[in-house]
């Protein structure tokens, strides 16, 4: 531990590490209002809040892996597990003994304007709707007369994003299969979404997205279940597959589009920073994460208590992914 804590002091000028008393975090805009609430708690502890960026999964695995020492963050928040081309950029980097850390289980909502008629879609349906290789309709009715007759508007996550990467995972994949094109198109040609203005990437504001589905009753877009949960005066989930989206369905999976979501810590930064652990500690306690606990009611549905205790054990061990 001192051999970093000698890193720390050469990587700045003196006196500016006193700056790194403060934790930061980078990484998924899904996972950023949960950190938020629990960065506010551990403020309330005698340590100071730690800073956060959201910079999606994707550019936060990227600062993340960049290196240790002060100039680099100290946790990354993730919206989908970290890839071994992730890790790999890492070792090269020397940031070694990465924490990973299950926070809960998430729904990827495809929501609209709350006033609007509710819908249900088929993993299929969607992917016709979103793929640059499918039959690019212009209006729902075309794709299923069913649907309502009118433009098809999407708002979906960046390519940065851990939840597009979910998304790809879980309906484009599915929804490319469905139609009998994975084998010709393969796994990336089936996840490109249409450039023909029907789909917009935008960005990783999920706040601004919610904004602008309350102002357009015609839109769709796609977060997690939080941030629908946080607006349900203004938007509403659509059902997929016949399941609707609820605490429920996503703790049991049920609900198609469900996922785990993470964070990541530096083992070789705990100790150095101050309040590290203790952020680890608080992000699973029961007055966070437990059947009460506050990020329950910011939509976070949580572990089964067997998982839980597991995650518990890996955070005071300091359990790494890579051994």
């Amino acid at each position: 531990m001192f051999g970093l804590a000698v890193l720390f002091a050469a990587t700045v000028p003196y006196g500016a590490v006193q700056a790194r008393d403060t934790i930061q975090i980078v990484g998924s805009s899904t996972v950023y209002p949960f950190a938020t609430v629990v960065a506010e708690q551990l403020g309330k502890k005698n340590f100071n809040t730690p800073v956060i960026e959201s910079t999606g999964t994707g550019g936060g695995m990227k600062l993340f892996c960049a290196g240790l020492g002060v100039k680099y963050p100290d946790f990354t928040n993730a919206s989908r597990a970290i890839k071994k081309s992730e890790v790999e950029l890492c070792a090269k980097n020397g940031v070694t003994g990465i924490v990973e850390i299950i926070i809960g289980n998430d729904g990827i909502a495809f929501s609209n304007n709350a006033n609007s008629a509710p819908f249900n879609f088929t993993k299929e349906q969607l992917w016709k709707a979103m793929a640059e290789h499918g039959p690019k309709p212009k209006t729902w009715s075309q794709i299923d007369p069913s649907l309502p007759d009118v433009a098809i508007k999407i708002m979906a996550p960046p390519p940065t994003s851990g939840t597009r990467d979910a998304w790809n995972s879980l309906v484009m994949k599915a929804g490319c299969k469905s139609v009998g094109k994975y084998d010709d198109l393969g796994k990336k040609k089936c996840a490109v979404f249409r450039e023909d203005g029907a789909v917009e990437e935008a960005g990783e504001n999920d706040t601004l997205i919610v904004k602008r589905l309350a102002a357009d009753p015609e839109a769709f877009g796609i977060f997690g279940f939080s941030f629908l949960d946080q607006n349900r005066d203004q938007i509403q989930g659509s059902t997929i597959e016949g399941v609707e989206i609820s605490l429920d369905t996503i703790q049991s999976y049920e609900y198609p589009i469900a996922r785990p979501l993470f964070f990541y810590a530096k083992k070789a930064h705990v100790n150095v920073v101050p309040g590290m652990q203790e952020y680890m500690d608080e992000f699973v306690s029961d007055n966070a994460v437990g059947e009460y606990g506050y990020l329950m009611d910011r939509g976070l549905v949580p572990l089964e208590s067997k998982s839980l205790s597991e995650v518990r054990t890996n955070v005071s061990s300091l359990k790494t992914i890579d051994g």
